[in-house]
């Protein structure tokens, strides 16, 4: 059957789907991380409904709470966002952890032994995390490696030239106020950093869905010898997004920095996971070729609405592994079976 087939017969079977919240329900998931979306919402009505009936022990709804959790989000957002393109061009990167921690001390270095300043130091930190990305592609395009390998020995390298670098303890990170203001700042109970993760997750989906870079991008992930086939260089493609996934992770350290303005080396460590989580949650196929950052962002933001769920009543700290465990094998078997539904 042709696409314009498919897609008379889908036309045709539409006027008997049901009116009302399940018709509402069907567009939902029709949207790209349409499932993710269904889930976060529920789980959001949940919260907001056990919050009103419960307001002194479930502060749910407090400002504090709000802008907390807000806050959080960003730090493995960021790097979700530069990960989800590399795993829609079909590649992984597990250094994204040790760039976040490593490009970031360099930029304190910078400021804190050299007086160099910190507008300076983000865009050295960002330009170090782009290469190290670029770096990583290049081994793994060079010689056929897989990728999952070559950032494993990446993450490893970093973490201990983030120790070389300047040791295991903590260094400060005390910008000037406009820097502080525009990075580390707040808008009411919205932190500066959330906005800036809403701000480039718009920027992303505009580079996915209407930008050649982001078609390119799906088309190496889904099959990488048809694209080749039609005139795509699959080489240069996910060099720019291993180039991308780096500079986000660097950014992301950049933050976390002016957020709490301290750097600890070993800060960036379990990130990586956390991103890749997150992308699979939201949507992203394994193999590559399919994803939104619509996803993403809520794959993100459910990890730590889950997170602060668990602290706001109290729970020991290893529920939350086990509660995104769990999620990513759900999210895994949801998405694998979408898939073969829409084969079929």
């Amino acid at each position: 059957m042709s696409y314009a087939d498919d897609a008379g017969a889908t036309a045709k079977a539409a006027p008997n789907r049901p009116d009302g919240p399940m018709s509402l329900l069907h567009k939902l998931r029709a949207m790209p991380g349409g499932n993710i979306l269904i889930a976060f919402l529920a789980i959001e009505f949940l919260c907001v409904l056990g919050a009103l009936l419960f307001p002194n022990q479930f502060r749910y709804l407090s400002s504090a709470n709000i802008a907390v959790t807000l806050e959080a989000i960003p730090t493995v957002g960021f790097i979700s966002l530069g990960v989800g393109l590399l795993m829609i061009a079909g590649e992984f990167d597990l250094s994204v952890g040790s760039v976040y921690t490593f490009s970031s001390i360099i930029a304190a270095t910078l400021l804190d032994n050299y007086g160099i300043p910190a507008w300076i130091g983000l865009v050295v930190a960002v330009a170090l995390g782009a290469a190290i990305g670029l770096v990583n592609g290049l081994i793994t395009i060079r010689f056929g490696m897989p990728s999952f390998i070559v950032t494993l020995g990446a993450m490893l390298f970093w973490r201990g030239m983030t120790l070389l670098a300047h040791g295991a303890t903590s260094i400060g990170f005390e910008p000037d106020n406009a820097f502080q203001s525009t990075f580390g700042g707040s808008v009411g109970i919205v932190p500066m950093n959330f906005l800036w993760f809403v701000l480039l997750a718009v920027g992303f989906h505009v580079l996915l869905q209407h930008r050649k870079l982001g078609r390119h991008m799906f088309a190496v992930g889904g099959n990488q010898a048809a694209a080749l086939a039609i005139g795509i260089r699959p080489g240069r493609v996910k060099l720019a997004a291993f180039a991308i996934a780096g500079a986000m992770a660097a950014l992301s350290g950049m933050f976390s920095a002016a957020r709490v303005n301290s750097i600890t080396p070993v800060g960036g460590q379990g990130l990586e996971l956390q991103a890749i989580a997150a992308c699979v949650i939201g949507g992203l196929a394994l193999s590559g070729g399919r994803g939104s950052v619509v996803g993403i962002f809520l794959g993100a933001a459910l990890i730590y609405t889950i997170q602060d769920v668990l602290l706001l009543l109290r729970a020991p700290g290893f529920y939350l592994d086990i509660f995104v465990g769990a999620l990513i094998v759900g999210a895994v078997i949801l998405n694998q079976t979408v898939q073969g539904r829409r084969r079929a």
